[in-house]
């Protein structure tokens, strides 16, 4: 008899979200951090398949490489949470949502963003799980 595979704590309360932004995806940074263009490094708390590419949807957390923006933020590594994808991802309710680009929002290693404000919407599942973004944000969808 093997080991009886426990579910990790609070996994089966996230939404099951398709994801659309494998690592070296570059993104728009939809605050005012001074950030314009960052490429996603890695997941926070990924484990994986052998050779296979991590990816992130909507409400991730990733590591990120900030590639344009302020001389005082090219080439920082930071955290970043997604809150838009192109590709099709299924609502609880049913519904397929998809948005016109990918992008994401820099925050700190606990989830506060570092801008005071938000462009763009901001997509449901991602103001859920984090409280922080949904009272920066202008719009969520």
């Amino acid at each position: 008899m093997g080991k009886k595979r426990v579910r990790k704590k609070g996994a089966h309360l996230l939404p099951r979200i398709s994801k659309g932004i494998p690592t070296n995806c570059r993104l728009l940074c939809s605050d005012n951090s001074g950030g314009k263009i960052l490429k996603v490094i890695a997941l926070v708390g990924y484990k994986g398949r052998l050779n296979r590419l991590p990816s992130a949807g909507v409400g991730s957390m990733v590591v990120v490489s900030v590639i344009k923006g302020t001389p005082e933020m090219r080439r920082q590594i930071v955290r970043a949470i997604i809150i838009r994808q192109r590709k099709l991802f299924l609502r609880s309710d049913g519904r397929w949502i998809q948005f016109e680009d990918n992008a994401a929002v820099i925050t700190s290693p606990v989830g506060e963003p570092k801008g005071s404000e938000i462009r763009g919407a901001v997509a449901k599942e991602a103001a859920e799980r984090w409280p922080r973004l949904a009272s920066v944000a202008s719009m969520v969808v």
